[in-house]
């Protein structure tokens, strides 16, 4: 690759989506007085009986939990798509299309305890939630074209409720994102005879200089084009299409790498660390999907510290997205941080 100055202003392509970032490196030296965000760590119990998702307990729609252990799947009781909606659309004037579109959502608990998310969980609760992910797109992928799974993790977020949990969305059709990158992926095999995010992580592992973790298995990276400041896109190194196709091995490895990189992200500047993450895999849709390669996206939203985050505003909105360090800065930062979690070295630290 030819060489060229990172610190100067530039843009990078990404290749999945086919869209433009630009990078602003210098701009990390202007000084800040904007919104900062509360840095508090709340303290959570192992179960709290104000919970609407701990088990045993009744949610605001009359339902109560199973005294469940592990992960726990429930139907939404506010959904945003629903299973009997009729079909239909508009007609006539292009301009004012509509069409009805149907699909189910389901809430998924990472476990009964209330106070471990991802990073604290460990790697044989969080096999346990890779073998629900898994499970989850089988049985929904039987009825629906395409299968969303996605966490919401912080406040700043949006996310209102503290037990750690994640969602699953099915729908018969395709959302814009996933529809962008099965083109961008397609056109890729058409025009070189290879899958477009198997050369990507071949390629990141053998330069190196935006892997945060990798293993046997897997790869985790801060992207070329990565928009958000510390976002990671997390690869297998084989070719596969959803998360059901992993081997046992691979999945332990997975388990392995997203405890890593979750501890990592929340040391980065020790607090609860924000972010939306989630899995693209092919469409469950009848075809062929071969060009589609399995990964997953986190995009967090802090910048400078546990108070600053990243706002996707002015020219972001109106022209395209811009960020303030590179990719390779982002990588080293958190690849230098440790595997363990801040929290047990507290209480590690106060137990002596």
């Amino acid at each position: 690759m030819t060489p060229f100055p990172s610190e100067a202003p530039h843009r990078r392509f990404n290749p999945l989506k086919g869209e433009w970032v630009l990078v602003s490196p210098h701009r990390n030296l202007r000084p800040w007085q904007g919104k900062q965000e509360s840095a508090a760590i709340t303290q959570h119990p192992a179960h709290d009986p104000g919970c609407y998702l701990c088990a045993g307990n009744r949610r605001n729609s009359g339902a109560v939990n199973p005294d469940y252990r592990g992960p726990y799947v429930f139907e939404n009781d506010f959904p945003a798509l629903l299973s009997d909606n009729p079909s239909g659309g508009t007609q006539g004037d292009p301009l004012f299309r509509a069409a009805n579109v149907r699909g189910t959502a389901r809430v998924i608990c990472f476990s009964e305890r209330h106070d471990l998310t991802l990073a604290e969980l460990g790697t044989p609760g969080i096999r346990k939630v890779v073998d629900c992910w898994a499970d989850q797109i089988e049985d929904l992928g039987a009825a629906y074209d395409w299968v969303a799974i996605f966490e919401n993790k912080g406040a700043i977020m949006g996310c209102s409720q503290p037990h750690p949990h994640g969602q699953i969305w099915a729908s018969d059709f395709l959302p814009n994102e996933v529809a962008r990158e099965d083109e961008c992926q397609r056109r890729h095999l058409s025009e070189t005879g290879t899958v477009l995010l198997v050369d990507y992580a071949a390629a990141e592992s053998a330069q190196a200089e935006r892997v945060v973790i990798e293993n046997d298995d897997w790869i985790a990276v801060v992207p070329w084009w990565a928009v958000w400041p510390f976002e990671t896109l997390v690869l297998p190194r084989r070719h596969v299409l959803r998360l059901p196709d992993l081997t046992g091995t691979e999945r332990d490895g997975l388990a392995d790498l997203l405890g890593r990189l979750c501890s990592r992200y929340d040391n980065l500047f020790e607090t609860e660390f924000p972010y939306t993450m989630g899995w693209h895999g092919a469409p469950t849709a009848a075809g062929r999907w071969d060009h589609w390669q399995l990964h997953a996206h986190f995009y967090p939203p802090l910048l400078r510290s546990a108070t600053v985050r990243k706002f996707m505003v002015g020219y972001e909105l109106l022209s395209e997205a811009q960020r303030d360090l590179t990719p390779e800065q982002a990588a080293e930062r958190l690849r230098s941080l440790p595997d363990q979690h801040f929290k047990s070295t507290s209480r590690a630290g106060a137990a002596r």
